[in-house]
Order: structure tokens, then C-alpha cells, then sequence
């Protein structure tokens, strides 16, 4: 990955895989969260600095499993989880928090993710997709300490009600929440983005296990996300914008946003997911973001 275009000749060269699989040395295991059971998975020295990716509401850490190889290979330890509520996580939820809640919110989550990043060595690189993004700005905020860089893959550049940004659908997306996550959902089940066969099928396996009133209450939470960008920007770190060109935010906003926040900003010609199509163009940008730390 010495150039652009070795790292996206590599990316197009990628087959539709088993995207059950990570690669021969991961470690699977159950973290016990705040929230309860969290399936987790890790691969690299345990000594190693770590890498950990969160990912976005519907999605689970399987969305990762190309990036995988590629940190352990230049000497990360790499980890993900599935978060509250979702695909192998479905045990995890609000009813088992003291006292008991009735939503998945904000603290839930960000409890989670610190417990995930204070069970090993820190500061840790974090990655967060989509709503995680969310997530991993709030986390930053509030413990610092625990960040090397940050790193905001497809994220929304926004604040308040996120979706009012989306491409074509902005002006009609104040909706209720449980509403537009059927939306998402319509959009994933029919394949609307064009993914290739295993990974579709794969997808929908999720989808039919996670937990609905995990989706609905993540959507409301993008909804009401808390402008904190002031508070992002004053922080010590290097952070990275990674979007395709094709993401449901313009690359307009995520470029006014990087300039906010004082992030770096990689464009890759592809959609919402540069974890599942650009992975050796989003590492190499990372590791050079990590050099920096």
C-alpha cells in the first residue's frame, strides 16, 4: 500500500466474500457491558496498540472483516463489537441497566463504548461508522484520555436532526422515528445500494436478528444529536473524515465539517461503506492519521 493506486487496485479486486469469516487468529468472545453481553472480536498482539471500530446502527463488527487483516498485518491490535441491541448482541439492551430503562439513549451506548476502550491499553484509535461517529464524538468529549485519533468513517457532517442533510431525502425526513428506521430497513431489505450477493444475504441474516426497537431508538437518537463540534475541534488529536463520493451526505458538508471539527478528509469512489470497498485505501489513510498520533 505504498501508492493510490496499488491501495485501489487492490480495492477493486476485492471478491464478494463470506462475510461471517474473519481471518484465522481472531479471537471471539462475549464483553460484559453495562448493557450486558456485547460479542466482540480481536486480532493482533495483545500488546500492540489498538485499533477499535465501531459500527453504525443496523450493522454489526462483521462490517469490518477487510480491515482486519490488513491493521494486524502493520502491527495493531484490532478489535469490534456488536453494539446494544444488534445482531449477536441482541441479549444486551436497557432492561438490564440499574435501575432498568425503556430506550436505548445516548448513556447506554457510550457507557458500552468506554467499557469496550478501558478493557485494554489506552489511548486507542477509534473508528465510527455512521451513527457510531455520533457515538465516538460524544465519547471523545467526555473522556479524552482514551483517544489516540479519531476517526469518522460516513458519519453525519451534522448536528440536531442529522437526516435533514441526506441526499433527495432531507426535506421529508422529519419523520417519527420508528417511521424512517422502516425506511432504512425497506432500503437495506431491497437491496436499493446494489451490494453484491453474499454480502446482501448476509446483511438481511443481520437485519432479522437485531433488534427493531434497537433500530428505532438509534434513528430517534440521530435525530437529536447535540451540537458538541466546538468541543471536538478543541481536542488534541488527529482526526479523519473517510467518505465515498457516493455517501448519503454530500461531500460538501463533509468537507464543511472537517474544517469545523479540524479533520483531515479522505474522498473514495465509493458509496457508504469504504470499510466493504475502499479497505486498503481507508487503512493506508488511517496508518498515515496514526503516524501523526
Amino acid at each position: 500500500m505504498t501508492t493510490i493506486d496499488e491501495a485501489l487496485a487492490r480495492d477493486r479486486a476485492i471478491p464478494d466474500i463470506d462475510w461471517r469469516v474473519f481471518p484465522e487468529g481472531t479471537v471471539h468472545d462475549v464483553f460484559r457491558a453495562p448493557s450486558g453481553g456485547l460479542a466482540r472480536v480481536r486480532l493482533g498482539d495483545a500488546a500492540a496498540p489498538r485499533v477499535v471500530l465501531v459500527s453504525g446502527v443496523a450493522g454489526s463488527k462483521e462490517d469490518f472483516v477487510l480491515l482486519f487483516p490488513l491493521f494486524a498485518a502493520a502491527g495493531f491490535r484490532v478489535e469490534s463489537f456488536d453494539l446494544s441491541g444488534h445482531f449477536e448482541s441482541i441479549d444486551a439492551g436497557p432492561e438490564n441497566l440499574v435501575p432498568p430503562r425503556d430506550h436505548y439513549d445516548y448513556r447506554l451506548f457510550l457507557d458500552d463504548l468506554v467499557a469496550i476502550l478501558e478493557d485494554g491499553p489506552t489511548p486507542v484509535h477509534v473508528l465510527g461508522y455512521s451513527f457510531a461517529g455520533l457515538l465516538a464524538e460524544l465519547a471523545l468529549v467526555e473522556r479524552p484520555d482514551l483517544f489516540a485519533s479519531l476517526t469518522l468513517m460516513s458519519a453525519p457532517p451534522a448536528t440536531g436532526q442529522v437526516f435533514r442533510g441526506v441526499k433527495h431525502i432531507g426535506p421529508i425526513s422529519d419523520m417519527p422515528p420508528h417511521r424512517a428506521a422502516g425506511l432504512i430497513l425497506w432500503g437495506i431489505r431491497y437491496n436499493l445500494n446494489r451490494t453484491p450477493p453474499r454480502r446482501i444475504a448476509f446483511v438481511r441474516e443481520r437485519m432479522a436478528s437485531t433488534r427493531r426497537p434497537a433500530i428505532d431508538d438509534v434513528v430517534g437518537l440521530m435525530m437529536t444529536m447535540p451540537d458538541i463540534a466546538d468541543e471536538v475541534a478543541r481536542t488534541a488529536i488527529p482526526k479523519l473524515i473517510a467518505v465515498g463520493e457516493q455517501d448519503l451526505w454530500p461531500t460538501a458538508q463533509h468537507a464543511e465539517y472537517a474544517e469545523r471539527i479540524g479533520a483531515r478528509l479522505a474522498i473514495y469512489p465509493t458509496g457508504h461503506a469504504p470499510c466493504e470497498t475502499a479497505p486498503h485505501q481507508l487503512v493506508r489513510d488511517m496508518l498515515a492519521l496514526f503516524a501523526s498520533a
